[in-house]
């Protein structure tokens, strides 16, 4: 039988990675994603594989299908990835979003726009099951009205993921509730139920948050939006008819078409309404001189895989509506599949459940057993750098040990997603701190602090296990 590392050797990979990225973000802010992050997680990679074959003798097989598999189960989301990349561009263009924006401005009054965002992006989330789809479509619309009606785009940010994962943490369309009721044999409906007890509190509150901050934005200069709403109309023909994308999507996600499948019919859908209503902008995007067949393709063709950047008189206006395509994804890709590798690691050298198997030792009470769940569920976000990962573990690990204390699974499945779900967006290296960070281009870091929601649940789910409100327990 091989020896497992002890916790104390364990943790040298994670304390390397953290001064790694720290240093790395330190010197190169923003552009961090741009190659220092990745480096710093294959460095780490590299020293967890050493010490696990140089002082464990576990063998260069066992990290090789560890990692393959960690990649393989993120290929779908690599797909999705690259999809929203072409699906924001398309939607850009054709004045999809820009036309949600120059009416949302007129409808949304800025005292109540933080609490709205976070409702609208609850409502979607909720339909879709979906946070990504959420945030990579009325979500940039969102951020584009707040940035015109002057609010700081981490509050905006914040706004926007607090609503979405709520939808991701309770729809029973969402891939991550299904996961975590099924890794602990609970009952969907029975999961989601149970869940309402720590979701609705915290979302109440963060409503609450979010209303009080709207009240205190000043809502009384009205230039900046007017000047906004001015120049977007200038510059894309704004017309309800292109309403009908979005109203297509969501009937698409309301038939439960696959994700995939839904956001390329819609960027298909945004190409065709870019021809007919914007064909001047795809000639300025093309950069040819005259027009034609070969200039409006050349457009289409630019803004779903690469950058587009449309001059406006208004440089807000001009920041807003530069879109990256598929091409501005790949950094993301990059730091994904450098995460897998990781978490891939640190799996097959058993440093992972070494680690882990450190909160068990402290389980004897209720609070003890759900804020030892909430840890180390936290723990392997920053870990393995990806939630499903994460959910899985979790849900493995704490399985039995629930069973044993008598414990219904609901408790378990409840406590991982407010550990798990909710948090993987605040940490910059996990695929959804990358992802929403580069779909909504807010750094992580920046956001993270208007996350209430995010933040609340599983301090929540603590907070209910401390005064044991409805511990569901077997009878």
């Amino acid at each position: 039988m091989k020896k497992a590392p002890s916790p104390f050797v364990s943790l040298i990979p994670i304390i390397v990675l953290i001064l790694l990225l720290f240093g790395t973000i330190h010197t190169f802010g923003s552009d961090a994603l741009s190659g220092g992050s990745q480096v710093s997680l294959l460095t780490t990679t590299a020293i967890c594989i050493l010490i696990g074959m140089a002082f464990y003798k576990i063998p260069w097989k066992d990290y090789e299908i560890a990692i393959t598999n960690n990649v393989a189960g993120v290929a779908t989301a690599i797909i999705i990835l690259l999809i929203i990349g072409a699906l924001s561009g398309m939607w850009m263009i054709s004045g999809v979003v820009p036309t949600l924006i120059y009416y949302g401005m007129q409808i949304i009054h800025p005292s109540f726009f933080l609490a709205s965002t976070c409702i609208i992006c609850v409502l979607i989330s909720v339909m879709t099951g979906s946070s990504w789809t959420t945030i990579a479509t009325i979500g940039i619309a969102l951020m584009g009205i707040g940035r015109a009606q002057g609010f700081e785009e981490g509050w905006i940010a914040g706004a926007i993921i607090s609503g979405a994962y709520f939808g991701d943490k309770v729809s029973p369309l969402s891939e991550t509730t299904i996961l975590a009721a099924s890794v602990t044999d609970t009952p969907l409906f029975r999961h989601i139920r149970y869940m309402m007890i720590t979701t609705v509190p915290s979302l109440i509150i963060t409503l609450i948050i979010f209303t009080v901050a709207g009240f205190s934005h000043d809502a009384s200069n009205t230039q900046h939006i007017t000047e906004v709403a001015a120049a977007l109309n200038e510059k894309f023909h704004i017309t309800p008819w292109l309403l009908i994308v979005p109203i297509v999507t969501g009937i698409l996600i309301a038939r439960k078409i696959p994700s995939i499948i839904t956001l390329f019919l819609s960027t298909l859908l945004a190409g065709v309404f870019a021809l007919i209503f914007q064909p001047e902008l795809l000639q300025e995007v093309s950069g040819m001189a005259t027009s034609g067949f070969d200039s409006l393709f050349k457009g289409l063709m630019i803004t779903i895989y690469g950058s587009t950047s449309l001059h406006t008189d208004n440089a807000v206006l001009s920041d807003l509506i530069a879109t990256r395509g598929m091409s501005g994804m790949l950094n993301t890709i990059w730091l994904i599949l450098c995460a897998m590798c990781f978490g891939g690691a640190m799996t097959a050298s058993g440093m992972l459940g070494s680690i882990t198997s450190i909160f068990v030792r402290f389980m004897k009470k209720t609070i003890s057993v759900v804020g030892g769940t909430v840890c180390s569920g936290l723990f392997l976000n920053l870990a393995t750098a990806d939630q499903y990962i994460s959910i899985i573990l979790t849900g493995n690990m704490f399985r039995d040990i629930y069973a044993k204390k008598g414990y219904e699974s609901c408790l378990l499945s409840r406590t991982t997603e407010d550990a798990v779900t909710v948090t993987s967006v605040l940490i910059p290296w996990n695929s959804c701190g990358m992802t929403q960070a580069t779909i909504l281009s807010v750094p992580t870091l920046v956001y993270l602090p208007y996350c209430f929601f995010n933040i609340i649940s599983p301090l929540m789910s603590i907070a209910v296990a401390a005064i044991g409100y409805k511990i569901a327990r077997r009878s």
